[in-house]
């Protein structure tokens, strides 16, 4: 008895697909069919997954290339201060080369025990010269302002004379000075025309 609610189908509890009017048999096979052909939903746990183990990987791959870049700034800030320490310890080496010659000059003059004066003084003429160049070399220049006008930043006046020069004018070099790269390593000792005013 297909009606009867106790049949087989009935008890199963399966669903009896309901047809409408407009429904014709093809369209409901063809429902069905798409229905089964739809695939399962991917799972989203192994997709985060491998998207939490390429961020791992790349974390460690910019982590080891930080570190290889602190290390390698490291030792160039050593050496950087490695080459300044060296070229302040031995900054007036080739100074320290031309000076040689100018002490062997010297001792050389003294070991001399039966020279003539004329033989020591050129000696010390020689000596004079070598010392001059090596002076040259290290940039190391001669002041020695006599008749020239005062300048503080150069000259340092030891006294303020009477003279016939104008005023402020260098009349005396009691000790010479000297610049090193226009830099002045010891100023030269002068003695200064008075001003008008403040002679008598």
């Amino acid at each position: 008895m297909p009606n009867d609610p106790r049949s087989p189908l009935a008890d199963a509890g399966a669903p009896t697909p309901q047809m409408t009017p407009d429904d014709s048999p093809a369209d409901t096979a063809a429902a069905t069919s798409t229905a089964a052909a739809d695939p399962a939903p991917a799972d989203p746990a192994a997709d985060l997954a491998a998207q939490l183990k390429k961020a791992e990987d790349e974390a460690l791959e910019m982590k080891d290339a930080w570190l290889r870049s602190r290390a390698e700034i490291e030792n160039v800030r050593r050496q950087g201060q490695n080459d300044v320490t060296k070229a302040y310890k031995y900054a007036i080496e080739k100074f320290a080369q031309e000076l040689l010659g100018v002490k062997d000059s010297l001792e050389l003059s003294l070991a001399a025990d039966s020279a003539s004066p004329e033989a020591l003084k050129a000696g010390v003429e020689l000596t004079l010269k070598q010392l001059a160049a090596a002076f040259d070399k290290a940039q190391i220049k001669e002041v020695s302002p006599l008749d020239a006008k005062f300048d503080p930043h150069q000259h340092q006046a030891m006294a303020m004379i009477d003279s016939d020069k104008p005023a402020n004018t260098v009349v005396t070099v009691f000790q010479k000075g000297y610049l090193l790269n226009d830099r002045v390593l010891r100023p030269a000792l002068v003695a200064v025309a008075k001003a008008a005013e403040a002679k008598g």
